[in-house]
């Protein structure tokens, strides 16, 4: 079973149809749903055939239940709290398919006194590096994380978002990721390159670094071997891609826990990806 601590939240998407008119209408079309890196990383599991948990905290409110019931019927074990109000992320895709996030957490970075009972049955856990941003979420997270360690249960880290990255330093992030002894570290090309060549297995105890590249092949990095390329799945009609990496983690992370083969599960981590954008497209 593949666990994720993290967030739940809404996600609000704006396809612009057009240049932003400041201060003036611009035509778009919106779609409400639910999202959070942590959550889309279970649900995507949960709809490729995995057993999966999230672990967060939502808001004790209409939005709050909406998600929690929204992820539940994929399939998910939902281990959550309830407190305070639920977030609301805005993605805003301009007309050449470049996505901006405006981020409202709301209580997910609230959760508080983890309990060792959610790694039960676990076989991996996955934190996205946004769980280390904000109290009392972080603690609980690297509590977590220690007691994974402790019960030979398999650490993922996702880097997550390069703007957190600079804001909390690539060194301390590096030293971080460290900290909790990962088995798996992935990231997309621009978080790849604010941690530069500190994201290396040499430089995280030998973890399995894995960098996502969209459409472009995604590059594993393993102790002791050369860099190697995994090619991507080809899509057409591509409108949407929000959630894919989160995806890509989904699929890997479950077919690493199987078979053991960086390059096979990196394969699957595509074909995953490739099914939740088609899911976000149409």
């Amino acid at each position: 079973m593949l666990g994720a601590i993290g967030d739940l939240v809404e996600d609000v998407v704006v396809h612009l149809r057009e240049s932003v008119n400041v201060a003036s209408d611009t035509a778009a079309l919106i779609v409400h749903r639910r999202g959070g890196s942590a959550a889309n990383v279970i649900a995507a599991a949960c709809l490729a055939g995995g057993a999966a948990r999230f672990i967060g905290q939502v808001g004790d409110d209409a939005t709050g239940r909406a998600l929690t019931d929204a992820l539940a019927a994929t399939g998910a074990d939902v281990k959550v709290r309830r407190a305070g109000r639920s977030g609301t992320v805005i993605a805003l895709l301009d007309v050449a398919g470049e996505r901006t996030m405006l981020t409202d957490r709301g209580a997910c970075s609230e959760l508080t006194d983890p309990d060792p009972a959610w790694l039960d049955g676990l076989d991996t856990l996955h934190i996205p590096f946004y769980s280390f941003v904000g109290e009392p979420l972080a603690t609980s997270a690297t509590t977590l994380a220690r007691w994974a360690v402790e019960r030979n249960i398999a650490i993922s880290i996702d880097t997550s978002s390069s703007a957190v990255l600079e804001h909390v330093g690539p060194a301390g992030a590096i030293k971080l990721i460290r900290s909790l002894r990962p088995t798996v570290v992935l990231a997309n090309e621009l978080e790849a390159a604010t941690l530069g060549a500190a994201l290396h297995p040499d430089n995280l105890n030998g973890a399995l670094v894995v960098v996502k590249q969209g459409a472009l092949p995604a590059i594993v990095l393993q102790a002791g071997l050369p860099p190697r390329e995994v090619a991507a799945t080809a899509l057409a009609n591509v409108t949407d891609t929000t959630g894919a990496g989160d995806a890509f983690a989904a699929g890997f992370l479950l077919a690493l826990a199987v078979n053991h083969d960086p390059i096979g599960a990196a394969q699957r981590g595509h074909q995953v990806a490739a099914a939740a954008i088609q899911r976000a497209s149409a």
